[in-house]
């Protein structure tokens, strides 16, 4: 029966199938991006896909598997596999022209063919890099043709293949691409790396999770029908049935067995049941085969078991004819399933296994063409340890490690890294060996953990190299950990880093690059906790030193730190000056950190001063760079937020969410993620989504009253912390936060800043006015002292000054020029009410007939309401005609309803008690009753009131 257990009748999944197909339409219509494919082992996941493939005409299908290797560091397996793919279909050359300019650089870290790697060390950004460049790739290549990604095993795939199917299935926004992943759902334990990544996913728009059932009783008998060419007998197809239970690959393996589809104890006799019918010397290569991996070249196996080509041949031939293994492509070898594998690898004996390991270890050591190009490091860490030769496994994990930081694969180095620490103590010249001591292979791993987002990882690597450190004895090396361990808190968005870094100057007192490294994150930090004439002095030094080191790109990081003190003290145009300087220097490196960071600041300096045109364009512009660069999450993400404020004060609110949410798929840093959240909670608050702010207030800590460093940042949480207390009606509460903000020892010099929230301050003392007097005019005191230390530098500034002032026409002027159309409707308001208390009606339905449909184009229903309610004060609501009764005589009806006296409503209306006396009269009469109560009553009734 060898060679007849797999089906040649594609059996049922017609449901699955269709699932897929539709899948690819809506992918071809830019609704779709991937398909998760869940199973058990054996169920038929990659029959399932590959007659998809098959099925799906006129498509590019790109093929990548992952292997068990992939957790010990062989990293980017899949898209590996399908770039090599591509390269043998088109060709290095046509792929490199599909790609940015010297993006071809990134991808040859994967693939020599592309030629020799990019040689930037940047940790922080090269990964980011890569993986637009596969986005980009994949973009590229649907221009022309669909494209579907089909990437078997995913349960096994390592770190950054994770990380880059996460990042592809959040960003991939053009139509005609499809990644289809499978995975084994038996094989995720509540452990398994990729359980987040699958719950992250289903989250969004676009992944299909989809699910493979075992076969039916009716498909396993079509299954056995076509793997016997005849009808089984009912008795037979129960039996086996009952027995696989509509597993496929143990039907195949039943009926590959005896005639009586007896089946074994267990499901690893059972697959094994048609390894032990091959000849002994085919049984012996396939344990050989089964400890060199999923896929084994020829040559590497003829080494490993020591055959010629002839011998090799003949022993795997009866294998190959039984379909226990397969040939691929590459003149390689696979086992048909992996299942048939493992159960092959866990028959080795303890000694077997280590000697099996070494001999692997040993030929590709001495031929390292014997393994796919790039892979010789990674098995050499692999097999050392599986022959548990510490000696060699040490080296060979340092230089896997070394090769995984070149191909970006910074989270495959951490374990590597790892295992060098955890064998340093075994093997007594360790440092000899690698040429680097215990502390220089922690701080490598600290770099490794912080470049893939592991930041707890990483501290605790920077906090044992620490503890190991005498910084008396190397200062330098101690300073350097400490501004890694700041960049670390900072991410954990923890206070108190500036202490640090000064720590970290006192220990490098000598001019050179240890005091520039510790100088430029000091300087900037100083700026931001609002410290500018230390931050400016450490900025002074630092210029001038980054001149004697001849380092320009460092000289410009330092004038970006210049332009932010020069931008919080309120001096706009030097800060865009020194901006300037900045991004020429920039260009003129072609330094992507650089040009970024300098077009970020540059974007908010110009919202400062009111250019949101000048602003959207440098948004789009700086957001190109950050692609080309590969900064999308480091300085892209700062752009991104920028722009979401820039459709945020313009009333393009919807555009506004839409680029914080996807900046948000981009999984940014704490810091950053907390600046877009207050973006999304300025909207929410002008829409009056209450849940929304309170939900986004908690998650960055201003309910709990999480200690800031940040001036910036302390402002705008107060801010919104005001705003939402406001919204709310809890006018006290409000005040309250108003209080401690004042009480702080300093405020934001930043001229917008300060006077943005100066003017919410006048709100909520003239809200508060009558519930807590005492306490406002402390606060409008405090007010008027800060007041006169900020200056009034820019248009946004000043429109904001106006509003603290009172001048609210001259405010709504303004913010009309600025094109700002919430900020008009509010000023507006507020004008139209003190014109209504000033007795002045026709001006203050006037002002409110403009601020209306302002309010209405924007969907701020807060601001509506406050309209609506004020327009029916001053008599300026459009009413529905009514044949009984007047529209003034409607609103003082419905005033009558809700209990208020004659006073009451004549306050509320701006008119005269007497003025109320005759209306209500007049309504009595109209109504045919005596009595308020039954006006009320009345107009319920004949529902007046319901307009």
């Amino acid at each position: 029966m060898l060679g007849r257990s797999v089906s040649p009748v594609f059996v049922g999944r017609s449901g699955e199938l269709a699932a897929l197909c539709e899948a690819f339409e809506e992918a071809c219509r830019g609704n779709a991006t991937a398909v998760l494919l869940g199973g058990e082992a054996g169920v038929g996941k990659t029959r399932l896909v590959h007659r998809f493939a098959e099925q799906v005409g006129g498509a590019r299908v790109l093929y990548g598997g992952c292997v068990e290797l992939s957790s010990e560091g062989l990293a980017y397996a899949p898209f590996t596999a399908a770039l090599r793919q591509l390269v043998r279909e088109q060709g290095a050359d046509r792929i490199a022209r599909l790609l940015p300019e010297g993006a071809a650089r990134d991808l040859a870290r994967l693939l020599p063919e592309f030629g020799e790697a990019s040689g930037d060390g940047e940790t922080d950004t090269s990964r980011a890099r890569l993986f637009e460049q596969f986005l980009t790739l994949l973009e590229r290549l649907a221009d022309s043709t669909p494209t579907i990604l089909i990437i078997e095993d995913v349960h096994w795939a390592d770190r950054s293949s994770r990380d880059l199917i996460a990042f592809l299935s959040r960003n991939l926004r053009i139509p005609q691409v499809l990644m289809v992943m499978t995975y084994r759902s038996d094989d995720l334990h509540r452990q398994h790396p990729l359980r987040p990544v699958l719950a992250e996913l289903g989250r969004v728009n676009g992944v299909l999770r989809l699910d493979l059932p075992r076969l039916s009783r009716d498909e396993v008998a079509q299954q056995m029908t076509g793997i016997l060419g005849s009808t089984p007998q009912y008795a037979k197809v129960q039996k086996v049935f009952e027995r696989s239970e509509g597993i496929p690959l143990f039907v195949e393996a039943m009926l590959d067995g005896s005639d009586d589809c007896t089946f074994p104890d267990s499901m690893q006799d059972l697959i094994l049941a048609a390894v032990e019918r091959l000849p002994e010397e085919t049984q012996r290569v396939l344990r050989i085969a089964a400890a060199g991996g999923t896929r084994v070249g020829h040559a590497l196996l003829a080494a490993a078991s020591g055959l010629s080509d002839l011998e090799l041949e003949t022993a795997l031939r009866p294998a190959i004819a039984g379909n226990v293994l397969q040939i691929a492509d590459g003149r390689a070898y696979v086992f048909r399933h992996s299942l048939i594998r493992e159960a092959v690898h866990e028959e080795l004996l303890p000694g077997e296994h280590q000697r099996l390991h070494s001999r692997y270890a040993e030929e590709i050591s001495k031929d390292r063409t014997l393994v796919p190009p790039g892979r010789a490091a990674v098995e050499l860490a692999h097999h050392w340890y599986g022959a548990r030769n510490d000696h060699e496994a040490l080296i060979a994990a340092w230089q896997a490690a070394r090769k995984s930081f070149k191909a970006f694969a910074y989270t495959e180095a951490v374990p590597l890294l790892e295992r060098v620490l955890m064998l340093w103590d075994r093997v007594p010249d360790a440092a000899e060996r690698i040429g680097v001591d215990h502390i220089a292979v922690l701080e490598k791993a600290s770099a490794a953990a912080q470049a893939g987002g592991e930041v707890d990882r990483a501290m605790k690597f920077v906090n044992a190299a620490l503890a190991e450190l005498d910084e008396s004895q190397e200062p330098g090396r101690v300073a350097r950990l400490i501004v890694r361990q700041t960049y670390l808190k900072i991410s954990k968005g923890r206070v108190g880093v500036v202490e640090s870094l000064r720590h970290a100057l006192r220990l490098v007192p000598e001019p050179g690059p240890a005091r520039a490294d510790v100088l430029m994150p000091l300087s900037q930090h100083l700026m931001l906790r609002g410290e500018g004439a230390e931050g400016g002095a450490c900025v002074e030094e630092g210029m001038r030193l980054a001149r004697e080191l001849g380092d320009r790109c460092l000289e410009a990081e330092f004038l970006l730190n210049l332009g932010l003190g020069h931008s919080l003290t309120g001096d706009i145009e030097a800060t865009i000056d020194t901006n300037t300087r900045a991004l020429e220097i920039g260009k003129q490196a072609n330094s992507g950190r650089v040009i970024t960071r300098a077009i970020g600041n540059m974007i908010d300096a110009l919202l400062d001063t009111g250019r949101s045109d000048e602003a959207l364009k440098l948004c789009e512009e700086g957001w190109l760079a950050a692609k080309r660069f590969g900064r999308l999450r480091a300085s892209g993400l700062f752009i991104l937020n920028n722009w979401a404020e820039a459709l945020e004060t313009i009333g393009r609110w919807d555009e506004a969410v839409e680029t914080v949410e996807r900046a948000l798929s981009f999984g940014p840093a704490l810091r950053t993620r907390h600046h877009l959240m207050r973006v999304r909670a300025d909207i929410a608050l002008a829409r009056g989504e209450l849940e929304l702010v309170e939900a986004i207030l908690s998650e960055i800590g201003v309910l709990k009253e999480r200690p800031e460093d940040f001036v910036q940042d302390i402002t705008n949480s107060a801010r919104l912390h005001i705003g939402w207390h406001l919204l709310s009606g809890e006018y006290g509460l409000a005040l309250a936060v108003a209080e401690r903000v004042l009480a702080r020892p300093s405020q934001s010099s930043k001229a917008m800043l300060g006077w943005r929230l100066l003017a919410l301050l006048r709100t909520v003392c003239d809200a508060a006015e009558e519930l807590e007097p005492e306490r406002v005019r402390a606060v409008r005191e405090h007010s008027a002292e800060v007041a006169k230390h900020l200056s009034t530098v820019g248009p946004v500034a000043e429109a904001y000054r106006l509003s603290y002032s009172g001048d609210f026409d001259a405010s709504a002027a303004a913010w009309e020029r600025l094109g700002r159309p919430h900020n008009q409707a509010r000023a507006l308001t507020r004008a139209a009410s003190a014109a209504a208390l000033a007795g002045d009606r026709d001006g203050a339905a006037a002002r409110l007939k403009v601020a209306l449909p302002l309010a209405k184009a924007l969907g701020a229903a807060p601001l509506i309401g406050d309209i609506e309610r004020l327009s029916r004060r001053v008599g300026a609501a459009r009413q529905e005609p009514s044949d009984l009764l007047t529209p003034r005589e409607l609103e003082v009806l419905r005033l009558v309803a809700l209990g208020h006296t004659n006073r009451d409503i004549a306050t509320e209306l701006f008119i005269s008690a007497k003025t109320v006396s005759v209306h209500v009269s007049n309504i009595l009469a109209k109504l045919g009753v005596a009595t308020r109560g039954e006006a009320a009553a009345a107009a319920h009734r004949r529902s007046l009131l319901s307009h």
